[in-house]
């Protein structure tokens, strides 16, 4: 069956268009994007601004009219921490439905780190042991441990790249500053997370972290998803001292980046630094599937 998986993220709306079938892998079929920033437009009051309210609409109609188009039977839409957090929310999804009829349903932080280490499982298979699952979104990070399918510890913590460039470096903190709030907030959990044992396979996944993996001389998608990428602490560690000094322009030209994310990569990089260094991890193997192919597979799961 032909399905569209509607991702309302905190930077980007991506629609997913794939052929599944249960026991197969999704086939993607086509994918629509568009950056939203929903996460740089929420006012003093933590609401969506009348402007992202409006990116938001259009952006929905568009894709859900591209969906039927191309033969959609279903569409799974989602939205994530920038709608899920905003002073607004029942808003902005009454605004969405009334114009649209797609119905966002929220997922909570929890199902988000739940459904990402679905689908990083079900890449890597049962022979990855357990899996440690790391996911840095625009407005806050997943992260998930566990041996079975699902994790037996997940958290969703308030560090998007997007939310600690909106409220630390758009602001003038200093990376020092930003530095040491990541580390302290993620300090919190690495017990929890540790408490079941060490990783046999420890894995990042969606955009930043491909980003990061691609500046530091990962392979770039044009090679397939199935060539082995991965990010090394060594030289996450020279980029995060680089990019402090460099200007989003400069960033912008780096390789992996897109234009629309180059003035997030430098928080990016010391969220992801900081996993790296509290859990003590030498390398992150990037997973090609993250939350839009964890939705789809629980649905294929449950039909």
């Amino acid at each position: 069956m032909r399905m569209g998986v509607l991702d309302i993220g905190s930077n980007t709306g991506h629609l997913l268009i794939v052929d599944a079938y249960r026991g197969a892998p999704p086939l993607p079929a086509f994918s629509f994007k568009e950056p939203l920033r929903l996460a740089e437009h929420l006012d003093e009051h933590d609401a969506v601004d009348a402007e992202g309210v409006s990116r938001l609409v259009k952006y929905v109609s568009e894709a859900h009219a591209e969906a039927l188009e191309r033969g959609c039977s279903t569409i799974l839409a989602f939205a994530t921490s920038a709608v899920r957090e905003a002073t607004n929310a029942d808003d902005v999804l009454a605004a969405v439905r009334e114009a649209t009829d797609v119905d966002l349903q929220v997922l909570p932080g929890e199902d988000e780190a739940n459904l990402t280490f679905l689908a990083v499982r079900r890449w890597f298979g049962w022979s990855s042991g357990r899996l440690g699952v790391f996911d840095i979104g625009g407005g806050s990070l997943e992260i998930a441990a566990g041996s079975d399918e699902l994790p037996d510890v997940s958290y969703s913590v308030p560090l998007g790249a997007g939310r600690l460039t909106r409220d630390w470096l758009d602001h003038g903190r200093s990376h020092t500053d930003l530095r040491l709030h990541v580390r302290s907030e993620l300090a919190e959990h690495a017990g929890a997370l540790l408490r079941g044992g060490r990783f046999d396979k420890v894995v990042a996944t969606s955009k930043t972290f491909r980003s990061l993996a691609r500046m530091c001389g990962a392979a770039p998608s044009s090679e397939g998803q199935f060539v082995r990428r991965v990010l090394r602490r060594n030289d996450l560690s020279r980029l995060v001292d680089e990019l402090a000094t460099m200007d989003v322009d400069a960033i912008a030209e780096l390789p992996g980046v897109s234009p629309n994310r180059a003035h997030q990569m430098e928080a990016g990089a010391i969220v992801a630094q900081a996993a790296m260094d509290l859990f003590d991890l030498d390398e992150l193997e990037i997973c090609p599937w993250a939350l839009r192919e964890g939705v789809l597979l629980q649905h294929l799961d449950h039909l």
